[in-house]
């Protein structure tokens, strides 16, 4: 069994009678625990307009992580660039990676990260800003490296060369992230139909950098871990309801787990459901082990990041630890 790094993907989701103020006190809590673990990333994702999540000012959380945090890695799940200017990412991520040194990730993804309407009150165009993707990561590049003879600078930023990582959840990222010899993240954990084939075009055209000489996967997917089996499957209810919401586009706060979804979706809402999570982890410690181990056979992905939709904080916590658990059991 290949040494594969376990991470975590923090959308810092506001649970149903929760502040947004609690969710990031959970989330550092969670961080702190995750670092004592020995997980190797902790990434925030950007999301708009969503009273369910409280992660649009990814790089202020950023911050918030590394300050109460000493070893760990942690970063962007990704920045969604073209709702940004270059320059502006740069500083921002040059400042964090100057208070905190050699631990800070910059991963880019083009989507918008929230509705239409949103996205252009953010200043985003939303016929030109995905087609720029590619030139807005040269010039983003272009700042965080050794930018002699230029005009403009990002102080601080310049020669920081901070590691960028492409996020996607088709076909077309992972052709762009092979061309620009950069590691790739795919989002498997809500997008699983094309995780194969685009780590095959990945590893197959990718072209070596000065970045980066061989290729490296990271797969998103959900993580259910509890001490029985019963028990994961009540938890994992939470995720269901919450992904039902944004299916149905009424998303909701996260909601408490329940002892049974037959109420709450219909036998198609369930389809659709299962078939978007499907790349979920539920179970107890030998459970998840004997999916971890078949994901990674699978895939062979470089490092597996764990998101987790579980309601209750303490359970969330536990569940990155049995996760752990399995991984290090596996691979002894």
């Amino acid at each position: 069994m290949k040494n594969v790094k376990l991470s975590v993907l923090d959308l810092v989701a506001v649970g149903e009678g929760m502040t947004a103020g609690e969710a990031i006190h959970n989330s550092v809590e969670l961080a702190q625990k995750a670092e004592e673990l020995g997980y190797e990333r902790y990434w925030f994702a950007e999301h708009h307009n969503s009273a369910s999540i409280a992660s649009s000012a990814t790089s202020l959380l950023i911050g918030k992580i590394a300050e109460n945090t000493k070893t760990i890695r942690v970063g962007s799940g990704g920045i969604m660039l073209p709702n940004h200017k270059p320059l502006i990412i740069a500083e921002q991520f040059g400042t964090l990676e100057t208070m905190y040194p050699d631990r800070i990730d910059l991963g880019l993804g083009r989507a918008p990260g929230t509705d239409y309407a949103t996205a252009q009150a953010l200043g985003r165009n939303p016929y030109s800003a995905p087609n720029a993707f590619p030139d807005d990561i040269d010039e983003l590049l272009m700042y965080l490296g050794d930018n002699k003879g230029a005009q403009i600078h990002a102080y601080p930023g310049e020669n920081t060369n901070i590691p960028v990582y492409i996020l996607g959840s088709s076909l077309y990222s992972a052709e762009l992230a092979a061309k620009l010899g950069l590691p790739y993240a795919f989002a498997s954990h809500f997008a699983p139909n094309y995780l194969e084939q685009a780590f095959q075009i990945y590893r197959k055209n990718f072209m070596p950098s000065d970045y980066l000489a061989e290729p490296y996967t990271i797969a998103c997917v959900n993580g259910m871990a509890a001490n029985t089996t019963e028990e994961a499957q009540k938890m994992v209810t939470s995720l269901y309801q919450y992904f039902l919401g944004i299916v149905g586009g009424a998303p909701k706060k996260l909601q408490p787990p329940v002892d049974s979804m037959k109420e709450i979706w219909t036998m198609d809402q369930r389809s659709t459901v299962l078939a978007s999570l499907r790349y979920t982890f539920i179970g107890d410690e030998e459970k998840v082990k004997a999916q971890l181990e078949a994901f990674i056979h699978m895939t062979e992905a470089d490092e597996i990041m764990f998101t987790s939709h579980i309601y209750d904080a303490e359970q969330r916590q536990r569940s990155y630890k049995i996760l752990m658990s399995a991984m290090k059991s596996l691979q002894q």
